[in-house]
């Protein structure tokens, strides 16, 4: 099991997108759940970004979440839409 730990900039972005969709917050920690107990559950989608320590996991069709690993912590870095993210 992971800890996740949520970024300051992670929680900025994702305010400002609950923001406009209210609905996002229970996918959020849905995806986060998934996250923390099973980093390879199917619907997360997981794919390590070329180039870099840092991993990608889907929220929806539209939101991604972006993380590095460091032991058994998860560090949420970027969370927004696919060109937000990348």
């Amino acid at each position: 099991m992971y800890r996740i730990v949520l970024s300051e900039n992670f929680q900025k972005e994702l305010k400002k997108n609950i923001k406009k969709d209210p609905k996002l917050w229970s996918k959020v920690v849905k995806t986060l759940k998934f996250l923390s107990k099973d980093i390879n559950h199917l619907s997360l989608r997981l794919h390590k970004l070329s180039g870099k320590e840092n991993w990608s996991i889907s929220v929806s069709k539209s939101y991604r979440i972006m993380f590095n690993i460091e032991n058994d912590i998860l560090f949420c870095a970027k969370f927004g839409t696919h060109d937000e993210v990348y």
